[in-house]
């Protein structure tokens, strides 16, 4: 198998929950039992005999979302690159010109994954009131918070909320289910 055809098929077994779990039966042999199972040797089975069905297959690991948004800014964007390497050795201009890939490919993960938007329409320095009633979750005072609500304030920070959630769920197994990120290893 040439190089390019085993990375698109990484790929699309990365990406294609269905697929994976296919090729995850067929690499573990249970494929091979099912067909044996199927051969015309064996008794067939009776009228009466409802066929079974499919049990679920069991999940396969233990890995949290969080860890899956990990891999994938990592994957896309490498972002713990940037974040674990030392900055020591580098110029601002160094660092600078590096962050600025790794913050536009993280927010491209965010955004495919989250859909963020403003809590607020309003623009940081505006006269901004709560709600009589709000939710402590939405706004965040700081300062001279004193009396009852509404509070007036100015708005230090619009806030985000995401509109949908779409961390890719995790088909690998259990034993590698804590891996953000492969070792890459350049065979020559």
């Amino acid at each position: 198998m040439g190089l390019m055809v085993a990375t698109k098929a990484f790929f699309k077994l990365l990406t294609n929950r269905a697929l994976s779990e296919s090729f995850d039966d067929f690499a573990s042999g249970k494929l091979a039992l099912e067909a044996e199972k199927s051969k015309p040797d064996s008794a067939p089975a009776k009228p009466s005999e409802k066929p079974k069905a499919k049990s679920k297959p069991e999940p396969t690991s233990g890995r949290s979302e969080a860890i899956s948004l990990l891999s994938a800014l990592q994957r896309e964007a490498r972002f713990l690159d940037l974040v674990k390497e030392s900055l020591d050795g580098y110029s601002d201009a160094q660092i600078g010109g590096a962050a600025r890939d790794v913050i536009r490919d993280c927010g491209a993960v965010i955004e495919r994954m989250f859909a963020l938007q403003p809590l607020s329409t309003a623009q940081d320095g505006d006269s901004l009131e709560t709600p009589a009633e709000f939710d402590p979750a939405e706004y965040r005072l700081t300062g001279n918070v004193t009396g009852d609500a509404p509070f007036k304030g100015t708005l230090a920070h619009h806030g985000w909320k995401a509109t949908k959630c779409e961390v890719p769920k995790y088909s690998g197994s259990v034993l590698s289910s804590q891996i953000v990120a492969p070792i890459e290893l350049e065979i020559k």
